[in-house]
C-alpha cells in the first residue's frame, strides 16, 4: 500500500529518520513504512551543530547505506543545503544522484513558494518529491532560530497557502515540521496528500521521529515533541564501562572468547623455532 492509499484508508504513515544500514535493516524489519536519510545526520551523525554543514556526497553515502538494509520501506532522500536553491540545474542533477547512485526511491526539499518552480523540475526529471513547510532547519538563519512557525493567523495561512501550492507542484506528501496542531490538522484535511507530521500535533496523516531520539541516543536535551521509547544511552555507557572494567581486570577475553591450535600443531610449530636456534 502506498502512502497516498494509507492517507485515503486512514491508516497512519510511520516514518523514522535514520543513517545507516544497520539502524535502517531493524528499522524495515519493524514495518516502519517510509526511511528518511535526514540531513539532520550533521547534527547526530557529524556532530555539526546545524544541518547546514553536510555535503552532497555525504548524503548519498548515507543513503546508499540505508538502501542497503531496506527491503519493503519508502526511502526518502534529504536534499541537503544549496543542492537545490542556486538553479534549476543544481536541483535536477542533485536529485536524481539520490536515485541513481543513493537508491533512493524519492526526496525531499525544504521550502514553500519560492522553491515551487524548482520543485516541479525536479518532479518533472522523474524524481517524486516529498514536501517539507514549517520549521525548515535550512532557512534557521532567517528563522532567527528553531522556533514554532505558524503561531499568527498572517503566518499560518501563509503555511496553508504553500501547503496547497507543494500540493498542485505534485508533491506526493508533506512533512509539518514544528507548528500549531491546529494548523497541521487544518493542513492535512485541506490536502489530498499525506501530510507528516514532527512537532506537528496528532493530527497529521503520519508521523515523522529521528531514531536516535526516541532510542534516547542523543543526550538529555531533546525537543518538546521527542517522546523517548527507550534509554539506549544509558544502556550503552553501562555496557563500554563492564568492558573497560574486565579489559582492564584481565577478565575477558576468557579461553570461551578465544580460538585454540590443536595440540599436535601447536608441538610442530614449537620443534620448527627450537629447530631454527
Amino acid at each position: 500500500m502506498s502512502i497516498r492509499d494509507m492517507k485515503d484508508s486512514g491508516e497512519k504513515i510511520v516514518m523514522l529518520a535514520a543513517y545507516d544500514y544497520t539502524t535502517a535493516r531493524m528499522v524495515d524489519e519493524s514495518g516502519v513504512d517510509a526511511v528518511l536519510v535526514g540531513d539532520s545526520l550533521a547534527n547526530v551523525m557529524l556532530g555539526h551543530k546545524n544541518t547546514l554543514s553536510v555535503e552532497m556526497d555525504e548524503m548519498i553515502h548515507h543513503t546508499r547505506a540505508v538502501s542497503r538494509g531496506v527491503k519493503r520501506a519508502l526511502v526518502v532522500g534529504d536534499m541537503p543545503f544549496m543542492s537545490y536553491q542556486a538553479s534549476t540545474e543544481d536541483a535536477i542533477k542533485n536529485a536524481g544522484r539520490f536515485l541513481k547512485e543513493g537508491r533512493a526511491e524519492a526526496v525531499k526539499v525544504e521550502g514553500g513558494h519560492k522553491m515551487i518552480r524548482k520543485i516541479e523540475d525536479i518532479i518533472e526529471s522523474g524524481v517524486p518529491v516529498m514536501g517539507h513547510l514549517g520549521l525548515t532547519p535550512q532557512w534557521v538563519h532567517q528563522f532567527g532560530g528553531y522556533k514554532v512557525r505558524g503561531k499568527t493567523e498572517s503566518t499560518a495561512r501563509a503555511i496553508l497557502e504553500n501547503a496547497r501550492r507543494l500540493e498542485h507542484a505534485g508533491c506526493f506528501s508533506l512533512v509539518l515540521e514544528a507548528m500549531p496542531w491546529q494548523l497541521a490538522k487544518l493542513i492535512t484535511e485541506k490536502l489530498t496528500i499525506p501530510t507528516i507530521g514532527i512537532g506537528a500535533g496528532p493530527y497529521c496523516d503520519g508521523q515523522v521521529l529521528v531514531i536516535h531520539d526516541m532510542l534516547g541516543l542523543t543526550g538529555p536535551h531533546v525537543p518538546k515533541f521527542v517522546k523517548r521509547y527507550a534509554d539506549l544511552d544509558k544502556v550503552v555507557m553501562k555496557a563500554l564501562e563492564e568492558f573497560k572494567k574486565e579489559v582492564k581486570g584481565n577478565k575477558y577475553p576468557t579461553m570461551a572468547h578465544s580460538y585454540e591450535m590443536p595440540p599436535e600443531e601447536m608441538r610442530k610449530l614449537i620443534r620448527s623455532f627450537q629447530h631454527k636456534r
